[in-house]
């Protein structure tokens, strides 16, 4: 069997590893546009804060792809996919026949509508590469300016600022993290960036930037202009599908896949930050783009690719991150549309000790949670959520952060 698994992240390496303990003898190629060995991408900002070195990110051994027989071909991507004589044609102008294919491309930088892009100092942050840039134009960053106010932008604020630069970070919604938490959770959250130094302006974003080489001046959305020496563009990412073709392979916002990961057209799979499954809490397809969910995916479709039919059962979004000296964690539907009537909320906050915790229930059913601090329960509430598991209790007393767990694990509904 000829495997080509496209991508080098967690995803397409976990497949490879699955296959090549199913398959003994099959010939696996791995093709990736990055030239490094696998590593963990979430660690890039890491990189950028100055706390670990390149030595740290690395996943796998140097001998990895030696160990598994792989054939790596790094340093390029694919760019064409003809699913009728199963070949995958890449920016080098090579074609690669297969038998069984997984698109694991994860996902690329949304790019913004401004001029000036092409500066020396606008930087977008999705790998390693594009952190050693930014590195190596530091000792000349007074002011920073990032753009978005997600997960990514987060990061790229958090390490700048822990490099002693000034940062100022445009948010287009009304508050930080909006896919990841509630109106009032976002509020919490921006008033501890700002008490650590963050500047944070909402409803604006850059329409140009300017200089004549390097950038020196971002022109706002509300006409004013900005004085800056690096740019950070963290406006969420899409997934990286552009080359299949539609007409052949059904898509969405990812690539649709069933529960063996594998798409429309049989023998060819997705995983990872690039593939769409239904996701557990809405109960309808989604691409939710982390970590263990990629771990995860990549193993089912390696499972499946190398003929043992093994189901996914679908993904969950969830976050745990420390804000300074504030912990936040979330999962699932924080904040489901007004419409949805079948949705009831649950919250308490004590601005005493610096807690606030919302619980989303659809019927009996946890959909949804966000916690700042006191966020010990939360591997229990994110089980809930993931089994589906009908709460036969007052809901209500799950926002106790003194709540005896073993109560609720004995009054479950069977």
């Amino acid at each position: 069997m000829n495997y080509v698994i496209l991508g080098n992240g967690i995803a397409g390496v976990t497949a490879a590893e699955t296959i090549r303990q199913l398959d003994d003898p099959g010939q696996i190629t791995l093709i990736s546009d990055e030239t490094f060995s696998p590593y963990c991408r979430p660690m890039i900002s890491n990189l950028l804060e100055g706390a670990v070195d390149l030595s740290r990110l690395p996943v796998r051994s140097a001998d990895f792809y030696e160990k598994n027989r792989i054939t790596p071909i790094l340093g390029t991507r694919a760019v064409s996919l003809d699913t009728d004589s199963q070949r995958v044609t890449t920016k080098d102008g090579q074609t690669h026949s297969y038998d069984r294919l997984l698109v694991a491309t994860g996902a690329d930088p949304r790019p913004i509508d401004a001029q000036g892009l092409d500066l020396d100092g606008v930087f977008f942050m999705r790998n390693i590469e594009n952190v050693q840039q930014m590195i190596n134009t530091l000792a000349d960053v007074k002011h920073a300016l990032v753009l978005g106010g997600g997960l990514v932008g987060f990061k790229a604020a958090y390490s700048l600022l822990r490099r002693n630069i000034a940062v100022t970070m445009l948010i287009g919604s009304g508050y930080p993290l909006s896919m990841q938490v509630d109106e009032t959770a976002g509020q919490i959250i921006q008033q501890v960036l700002e008490k650590n130094g963050l500047t944070v302006r909402t409803g604006v974003f850059v329409t140009a930037f300017e200089g004549k080489k390097r950038l020196r001046t971002a022109h706002l959305s509300d006409g004013t202009r900005f004085d800056c020496d690096m740019c950070v563009i963290g406006k969420g990412v899409f997934p990286a599908h552009g080359f299949v073709p539609e007409k052949s392979i059904d898509t969405d916002a990812g690539i649709m896949v069933d529960d063996n990961m594998q798409t429309s057209v049989p023998g060819i799979y997705a995983a990872g930050d690039v593939a769409e499954h239904i996701d557990i809490a809405r109960q309808q397809p989604w691409v939710n783009a982390i970590w263990p969910e990629a771990v995860a995916q990549g193993r089912v479709a390696g499972f499946n690719m190398a003929g043992y039919p093994v189901a996914y059962r679908g993904s969950l979004s969830r976050n745990v991150i420390r804000i300074f000296d504030t912990d936040l964690m979330t999962a699932g539907r924080v904040s489901p549309r007004d419409t949805d009537e079948a949705c009831r909320f649950f919250s308490a906050s004590d601005p005493a000790r610096g807690t606030y915790r919302k619980l989303v229930f659809k019927e009996q059913i946890l959909v949804g949670f966000v916690m700042i601090n006191c966020i010990e329960q939360g591997g229990v509430l994110t089980s809930l959520i993931q089994g589906r598991t009908p709460v036969d209790i007052a809901e209500h007393n799950l926002l106790d952060p003194g709540f005896n767990v073993s109560r609720l694990m004995g009054r479950l509904t069977r």
